[in-house]
C-alpha cells in the first residue's frame, strides 16, 4: 500500500542574492491538516523561502511539490494563482471600496450568491457574518485579521502561507485570535507554514518547529524536543534566558563550582559550556554560612547573594552575583520574590536540565 504523499514537500531549496545565499538548503515537508512554524530571527531566509513556496520569487535550486506533483524547480513553474496556496501577511491588506463580504469572496469564481454563501458561512465561523455588508475601515484591527483569514480560506487552498500574520495585533487579543485561527485552519484541514521570530507563538501554534538560523534549517521536531534538546547553545538561548558555565573535561567529567558535569563524547581537555535556564536553578536560604547538602540531582550549592529583583507578572526573576567569579547568574520564582540587595543564597542547579556545547 503506498503511503500518502506529505501536503507540502520543500527540497534542497537555495536563494542568492549578489551572490549570497539568503536561503541554503532548505529542505522540510508537512503533512495534510498540520502546522509548522518556520522560527528564526529577522533576515534569516524566512520569509523568503515563504516567497518562493507562493510563486512570487523563484529559486536558484531545489524543487517544491504539493501532494506529490511538482510545481515549481529551477525550469517549470506553476503559476502562483494556481498553486492553491492561500497567503496571509502582517498587513492584512483588505480592499477598503470592497465590503467585507465582497473581500472575503474576492478570489471566488462562479455566481455572486455562490460566492456571497461562501463569505457568509466563513464570516459566521469567525463570528463576523453581521458585518459582511459592512466596510473594513469600520472593524478593529483584530477583526480585519479574522476578515483576512477568511478570505485567504475562501477558495479551500490545500496549503496556507502565513507570515507574521499578528504582529500587528494587541497583546490582549493575540492569544485568543492565534487560537481561533488555529481552530479555523484545523476544521478546513489546511496545511499551514507559518513564519515567525517569536518562540512563544511557535509553541503556541505548531506540530513541527523548524528552527532557522543564516539561511538554513538548524533543528527541526515537535515543540517539546526543539526546547528540551536543542541543537546549539544559540537553540537554547533562541527560547529563553540562559545561564552558563564554561569548564574542561577530564575523564568525560566538567568540575565547576556547582559540582561535577558529565560530558559524554567530549575527549579531554576540552573547553565546553554548561547551558541552563533560569527556571531550573534551585534557591535556598543562607543559614550563618552553612550551605545545604549535595545532592545527585541538584548538585553541589554555591553561594551568591542578591543583585537585582523584579517581578514579572506570573514570576520573579532574580540576579545573584556569585562568589566563585563575580558573574551573574538568573533565577526565576513563581509568584512574588523580592528579596533585598545582597541578600545570600545557595543557588543549585538540576542536572537533568543542564545542556553540554563543545566551544567552538
Amino acid at each position: 500500500m503506498e503511503s500518502t504523499p506529505p501536503r507540502l514537500q520543500v527540497s534542497n531549496l537555495v536563494r542568492r542574492f549578489e551572490g549570497r545565499a539568503v536561503v541554503d538548503d532548505v529542505s522540510l515537508s508537512i503533512a495534510p491538516g498540520d502546522v509548522t512554524c518556520l522560527l528564526g530571527p529577522s533576515g534569516c531566509g524566512k520569509s523568503t523561502t515563504l516567497r518562493m513556496i507562493a510563486g512570487v520569487d523563484m529559486q536558484d535550486a531545489g524543487t517544491i511539490h504539493v501532494d506529490g506533483e511538482l510545481i515549481c524547480d529551477t525550469v517549470f513553474r506553476v503559476p502562483p494563482e494556481r498553486r492553491q496556496i492561500g497567503l496571509m501577511f502582517q498587513d492584512f491588506a483588505l480592499f477598503p471600496h470592497l465590503s467585507v463580504g465582497d473581500n472575503v469572496a474576492f478570489g471566488l469564481k462562479g455566481a455572486k450568491a455562490d460566492k456571497r454563501r461562501r463569505a457568509a458561512e466563513l464570516l459566521e465561523r469567525v463570528g463576523l457574518v453581521h458585518y459582511i455588508d459592512e466596510y473594513p475601515h469600520q472593524l478593529s484591527g483584530g477583526e480585519q485579521q479574522r476578515v483576512a483569514l477568511a478570505r485567504a480560506l475562501a477558495p479551500k487552498p490545500r496549503i496556507m502561507l502565513m507570515d507574521e500574520p499578528f504582529s500587528g495585533l494587541d497583546n490582549r487579543l493575540r492569544d485568543g485570535i492565534r487560537d481561533e485561527t488555529l481552530s479555523l485552519l484545523k476544521e478546513e484541514g489546511t496545511s499551514v507554514l507559518l513564519v515567525t521570530h517569536e518562540p512563544e507563538e511557535a509553541m503556541r501554534m505548531a506540530d513541527e518547529i523548524a528552527l532557522m538560523r543564516d539561511g538554513r534549517i538548524v533543528q527541526q521536531g515537535a515543540p517539546y524536543n526543539i526546547f528540551n534538546a536543542p541543537a546549539d547553545k544559540a537553540a537554547v538561548a533562541f527560547f529563553s534566558d540562559t545561564n552558563e558555565l564554561r569548564g574542561t573535561v577530564h575523564g568525560a567529567l566538567v568540575d565547576t563550582p556547582f559540582g561535577p558535569f558529565l560530558a559524554p563524547g567530549v575527549h579531554d581537555g576540552a573547553q565546553v559550556d554548561i547551558v541552563f535556564r533560569p527556571q531550573h536553578v534551585g534557591i535556598d536560604f543562607d543559614r550563618g554560612g552553612r550551605a545545604p547538602n549535595t545532592t545527585e540531582r541538584a548538585g553541589t550549592p554555591a553561594r551568591g547573594v542578591v543583585e537585582r529583583a523584579r517581578f514579572m507578572g506570573s514570576e520573579s526573576l532574580v540576579e545573584f552575583r556569585m562568589d566563585f567569579d563575580g558573574g551573574l547568574i538568573k533565577a526565576t520564582v513563581p509568584n512574588v520574590f523580592l528579596p533585598r540587595k545582597g541578600t545570600p543564597f545557595w543557588l543549585t542547579v538540576r542536572r537533568d536540565r543542564c545542556f553540554v556545547f563543545p566551544v567552538d
